[in-house]
């Protein structure tokens, strides 16, 4: 008996060889082909992927966002490749389970590494979309200062203070990001107090013919003084103008020389730039001086007879 089973089992295991055999040698074709497309496709994925760093990085900024990009890239080329190969061959079921696995495992991936994903993806936008560039002076999430380096989980920034701040690139991403290098100018605001009995239309023109002769002041025509508002002891002016930022003469040397131009001009022309005065009036509806009351008393101790 256990030589007839015997038998048997190696009669079953023989012609499942067999049939395997038979698709296997009928598949052979497929098979050659198959190869010959995934060799195809690793050839082509390989000159893509030189092609589109060369490009990626002459537009990009980042050497590492572009290297990134362009081996994205590369792998969807090989793997497409691969998957028509197995579909060629008549793996369908195969290919199926890969996406399906590929999916469950880049979902995994990205709730294990959410800061760092989030981090990455919001490089790869900037670097594409060039908010900023290397050498550009920004200001977001109370960081101002010069880019220095732009990679692809974070951005290095230098403070006017000469400290290197690293920023997380999902905080540039998310928040309000000032370039204040993409217009390649800047505008200075300086306020000035008048006293009020000089004119503010003649402080004005004073301050503004003053400011023009500056070397460092572009866009002329748009300098400006306006009159803001009525404080305790002067009349509140703030002035305008422009200048070139980044520039030879930086913002806060060009402050400094527009504020000491605008004190020279009003000095020039006998205009006041008060000091903090206080005028006290006495009463219950007050608008009764001091000397006044003090007048009104004396005499009213004389006029009474002394008892």
């Amino acid at each position: 008996m256990d030589l007839i089973e015997l038998e048997k089992f190696w009669h079953l295991i023989d012609e499942k060889l067999q049939i395997w055999l038979e698709a296997g040698i009928k598949h052979v074709p497929n098979i050659i082909v198959a190869i010959f497309i995934a060799i195809l496709f690793s050839i082509i994925a390989k000159i893509v992927g030189n092609i589109t760093r060369n490009i990626l990085r002459k537009a990009l900024d980042s050497k590492q966002i572009a290297d990134l990009l362009s081996s994205i890239i590369k792998v969807c080329v090989l793997v497409a490749g691969v998957f028509i190969a197995l579909d060629f061959i008549g793996l369908k079921g195969t290919v199926t389970s890969l996406l399906a696995g590929a999916g469950i495992i880049g979902l995994a991936i990205g709730f294990a590494f959410q800061d760092m994903t989030e981090n990455l993806i919001a490089g790869i936008a900037m670097g594409v979309r060039k908010p900023f560039q290397i050498g550009d002076i920004i200001k977001a999430d109370k960081v101002f200062g010069t880019v220095k380096t732009i990679n692809l989980r974070n951005t290095l920034v230098e403070t006017f203070f000469g400290q290197m701040e690293i920023i997380p690139n999902k905080i540039l991403f998310r928040n309000i990001l000032t370039n204040y290098s993409i217009q390649g100018v800047r505008r200075i605001e300086i306020p000035v107090g008048i006293s009020y009995a000089d004119d503010p239309e003649v402080a004005a023109e004073v301050i503004v013919e003053q400011l023009n002769q500056c070397d460092f002041v572009i866009n002329k025509e748009e300098t400006a003084v306006f009159a803001e508002s009525f404080g305790d002891s002067s009349v509140n002016l703030l002035v305008w103008f422009w200048i070139d930022y980044p520039g030879e003469t930086g913002f806060m040397q060009a402050r400094h020389k527009g504020l000491t131009t605008i004190k020279s001009a009003l000095a020039q022309a006998d205009i006041l730039i008060p000091f903090p005065i206080r005028t006290l009036d006495f009463g219950a509806k007050g608008g009764e001086k001091l000397d006044t009351m003090i007048s009104e008393s004396v005499l009213a101790q004389k006029v009474t007879p002394e008892e």
